[in-house]
């Protein structure tokens, strides 16, 4: 052969392995496996085979852009903030009727128990007229810019597989988190930061851990990432001491093209993973600290949210989800903790609801309210709840508190679409099951990826032989919530 033509040919395989946008056996493996095996390009994201998080456009017309979760973790007494049942107050001592009991599972009810009315007052707020307790004074502010879905229903009533549930529409880890599923379809369109990121706040994490924002069987790229209230946003983002940009930037590149070459000599993945959180956290070393920093934030929306100079809480969580989809990022999820409020010292219905409230009431309002009037709400979904209700039964405890209930329960979601100022669902006059406009989660689930401009049925991955999705083989999409 040719000398000249056989360097030709080896400078053309080093640019083949090395290049930026190298496309070969590796890559085209990467792509079957993001695509899904069996399925027709019309349903399925088109997904660049180097650049995962590439943003992208939806199959179908979209209301909503983005979504910002508010999860109140432990399950909020839907009878002690959204649910006024006088008949509740007038039967409180008297057992249960049987024939509401018969059939139903508790987690911790012995069937001792005897009815329970709330103490708590309850007036009825703006044009839409929700009763809200005096608990949530400033979720009064924004009863109308808001969906009251207050029929809600799940299937599971211990926390974790509860809390599985509702983020992967299933209660035993390995799906995807629905934020996993929002990053798959349409990536992010930030640069400098994840796509789903998850910020927490209370004494302690959920329970279920990071299995509540896995990306499962999808590639981890979609996965969520943590982010720390204090210090360094994530670990280790800092450079080493003595280490310039320069230097750094020469040694993710060197580590780069050993990357590339590995995934093109195997497929893997994973190893594609591993390059973009290497980019990732190379620029985040900037990006991320300016994020944080909400001193650059006027003191008036300080104040709007309640945040005290060196908060780390969930009003500063609040605050910063709007600074992230202000970035691009396209799944931000909030958990707050100790809503289980069972009865015992530290988590009941008498002091220990109202610390709760007073944390995550103020900010809650305010991010709705804020991002109305920067233009954001309009195409970005927010959304508030738990992973099921309480019971109309009190438990046997120390002080006052309530057992799991999954058959009612209340949500709301603002913005994307969502009609404002819509009750829809109502229970009966036990607070015990939904009577009109009742609500699964898996339904839940549809809708949302609908105002997304997703068909539920449709946004698939294939693993292990099936086609796998959000709401399993469930859902329906609830028109009448949309405006």
């Amino acid at each position: 052969m040719d000398t000249r033509l056989s360097d030709k040919l080896q400078d053309e395989t080093r640019r083949h392995f090395f290049g930026q946008c190298a496309v070969g056996l590796g890559s085209i493996a990467l792509n079957c496996l993001i695509e899904g095996e069996g399925m027709s390009a019309a349903q399925r994201p088109q997904i660049e085979p180097t650049n995962p998080m590439a943003p992208r456009k939806p199959p179908l017309p979209a209301k909503a852009k983005r979504v910002i979760y508010l999860f109140m973790a432990g399950g909020p007494s839907q009878l002690e903030l959204f649910s006024d049942k006088p008949k509740l107050r007038e039967l409180t001592g008297q057992k249960p009727p049987q024939s509401l009991m018969k059939g139903k599972r508790f987690a911790f009810l012995k069937g001792n128990e005897t009815l329970l009315g709330t103490r708590r007052t309850f007036a009825r707020y703006g044009q839409s007229g929700m009763s809200l307790s005096e608990l949530l004074p400033h979720h009064r502010k924004i009863v109308d810019e808001v969906c009251w879905l207050r029929g809600m229903s799940t299937d599971v009533f211990n926390h974790g597989p509860a809390k599985l549930f509702m983020n992967t529409g299933f209660q035993i880890p390995g799906r995807p988190a629905f934020g996993a599923w929002v990053t798959y379809g349409l990536g992010s369109e930030s640069a400098d930061l994840p796509g789903f990121v998850v910020l927490q706040s209370g004494r302690r994490g959920p329970r279920a851990g990071s299995t509540l924002w896995s990306s499962g069987f999808l590639p981890t790229s979609f996965q969520g990432v943590p982010f720390r209230g204090q210090g360094d946003p994530i670990l280790n983002l800092r450079s080493p001491v003595g280490l310039s940009r320069e230097q750094e930037q020469d040694f993710y590149s060197t580590v780069g093209a050993l990357n590339r070459a590995r995934l093109e000599a195997t497929g893997d993945p994973e190893i594609l993973t591993r390059l973009n959180a290497y980019e990732m956290a190379f620029r985040m070393q900037t990006s991320a600290p300016e994020l944080m920093d909400l001193s650059r934030e006027s003191e008036s929306t300080l104040a709007m949210y309640g945040v005290k100079p060196g908060d780390s809480g969930f009003a500063a969580n609040a605050l910063l989800a709007r600074r992230m989809i202000e970035r691009g990022v396209r799944f931000v999820q909030l958990y707050h903790t100790d809503w289980d409020h069972h009865g015992e010292r530290g988590n009941n219905l008498d002091g220990d609801i109202e610390t709760r409230c007073r944390e995550v009431d103020q900010a809650s309002a305010a991010l709705v309210l804020d991002l109305k009037q920067r233009g954001l709400l309009e195409d970005t979904i927010v959304i508030w709840g738990g992973e099921f209700g309480r019971t109309p039964m009190g438990e046997v405890r120390e002080t006052t508190g309530r057992d799991h209930h999954v058959d009612a329960f209340t949500i709301w979601v603002a913005g994307g679409g969502f009609k404002p100022g819509y009750l829809h669902g109502e229970t009966d006059e036990l607070g015990f099951g939904v009577v009109e406009g009742g609500m699964h989660v898996h339904d839940l689930h549809a809708t949302l990826l609908h105002q997304l401009g997703f068909d539920h049925q449709r946004l698939t991955y294939r693993f292990q032989g099936r086609d796998f999705r959000l709401t399993d083989v469930h859902g329906t999409v609830q028109q009448n919530l949309l405006a």
